[in-house]
This record gives C-alpha cells, sequence and structure tokens, in this order.
C-alpha cells in the first residue's frame, strides 16, 4: 500500500506537466490567492505556433477546393468536346446530287452509257454504205441532227439545274459556317468541317455534270458534222458514177 501511493502520485505529477505543456497558456500559482488558486499566463511563442498550424490547414483547404473545381471545369470542357453538332447538311446535299443525276439519266436519244453509245455510232455515225438509199441517207441524216439537238438541250437542262442548286448550297454553307464559329467543342467544329467538306464535294459533282454535259454535247456536234461530210462524199460519189447520172432525153414543150 505504501509503495503504490508514490507511484500514483508520480502519475499524476506527470500527467499535469503534460497537461501544462499541451496548453498555449501556463498555470503559475497566485501569490495573493489561497494555495489553490490558479493565474492565465500568455504564452506568445505558443499562440503563434498553433496560428501557423491553422494557416497552413486553410490552405491545404483552399488547395483541394481548386483542384475540385478544376476537375469539375475539365469534366464541363470534355462534355463539351463530345458534344455533337446539331445541324446536319447530309439531307439537302443528297436531294441536290439527285436531282442532277436525274438530269443526266433523262439524256435524250443516246445516254451516258457505253454499249448505247457504240451501238449508235455503228448504226448512224459510221460509215456510210455506198448502197444506201436517197430515204435512207435523209432518215439517217435527221437522226444524227435530232441526236445533235436532244443532247445540247440536255446540256442546257444540266446546267440550269446546277444553277438551281446555288441557293440551297449558299444557304448550306451560311448555316455551316455559323456552326462552326459558334461551336462548344472539339467535336462540334470538326463534324462542321467535315460538313463543309461533303458540300464541295456536292459542288464538285454539280461541275463534273456540266462538263459531261457539254462534251457530250460537242462530241454529237462533230460526230454529226464528220458523218455529213462523209455521206456528202458518197453523195457525189454516187453522182458521179457512170450510168447514174444526168440522162438526156426528149421535151416536149408544146402540143
Amino acid at each position: 500500500m505504501t509503495r503504490t501511493m508514490p507511484r500514483m502520485s508520480r502519475m499524476a505529477s506527470a500527467s499535469m506537466l503534460a497537461l501544462t505543456l499541451a496548453f498555449p497558456i501556463t498555470l503559475t500559482p497566485m501569490l495573493t490567492s489561497p494555495a489553490h488558486a490558479w493565474r492565465i499566463v500568455y504564452d506568445p511563442s505558443n499562440y503563434a505556433q498553433n496560428v501557423l498550424t491553422a494557416a497552413r490547414t486553410l490552405e491545404q483547404i483552399n488547395n483541394q477546393i481548386t483542384s475540385l473545381q478544376n476537375e469539375a471545369q475539365m469534366l464541363i470542357n470534355q462534355a463539351r468536346n463530345l458534344a455533337s453538332l446539331p445541324h446536319s447538311s447530309l439531307q439537302a446535299l443528297q436531294q441536290n446530287v439527285q436531282r442532277t443525276q436525274q438530269l443526266l439519266g433523262q439524256a435524250q436519244n443516246l445516254a451516258f452509257e457505253v454499249g448505247q453509245i457504240d451501238q449508235a455510232f455503228q448504226s448512224q455515225y459510221g460509215n456510210v454504205a455506198l448502197s444506201s438509199t436517197d430515204a435512207q441517207l435523209v432518215a439517217d441524216a435527221r437522226s444524227r441532227w435530232e441526236n445533235t439537238v436532244g443532247g445540247l438541250q440536255d446540256a442546257m437542262r444540266v446546267q440550269a439545274g446546277v444553277v438551281g442548286n446555288i441557293d440551297t448550297n449558299r444557304a448550306e454553307m451560311a448555316t455551316l459556317v455559323g456552326e462552326s464559329q459558334g461551336a462548344t467543342g472539339a467535336l462540334q467544329a470538326t463534324q462542321a468541317g467535315n460538313q463543309l467538306l461533303a458540300l464541295q464535294s456536292q459542288q464538285l459533282s454539280d461541275l463534273i455534270a456540266v462538263i459531261s454535259a457539254n462534251g457530250r454535247a460537242d462530241a454529237l456536234s462533230e460526230a454529226e458534222r464528220a458523218t455529213a461530210a462523209e455521206q456528202g462524199r458518197i453523195q457525189r460519189q454516187r453522182f458521179l458514177m457512170p450510168g447514174s447520172g444526168y440522162q438526156p432525153g426528149n421535151a416536149q414543150m408544146f402540143n
């Protein structure tokens, strides 16, 4: 029992000493007060250390808040970059291409088809037979003339159709440029650029259609001219052949 009491007193003294060192203030006995009275004394160094620790903790919290804000902004930017373009010009461009294809498909007499072209040139634009009758020569010449006129008309129709697509292309170009400038992310800007490239491709296809129609009309005109020259040579040769030219005879003018 006597050994336990000194041990307990030593433990109480140690606890009191630890509490005294933990607080930013010290407790000293008052000279003018009773023995159990204490006076609070301010410790500047301990207070400064506690303020510095609190400031560092607050700075860490602010850094964490800033990091969370940056992560949230990054997610918002990623969502904007993944946003799809709300406007699509595919249907309008396909309609323009379809109208041009329909005009090319309505070619008169001689279409844009290799087999038909070969057959027509063999039958109408080939070598003119010397044994052909005059009626056959006239019919072939008229057929070639109709092909030439039809080719010129087809070329003008294709030109008119392509000119009609200009208004649609202009409106789509203005819309796509506006969508590209107002894009909220990289995906929308890329999609707007791709649709502008598609618009340029459609305009190039219209240009190819016009060039093809004009070339077809010019080719028919040249083929008709060449065949007409050959037919004229054959007719002159037939006229100059012995026995088939002018034969004199008797004529009676008055009764």
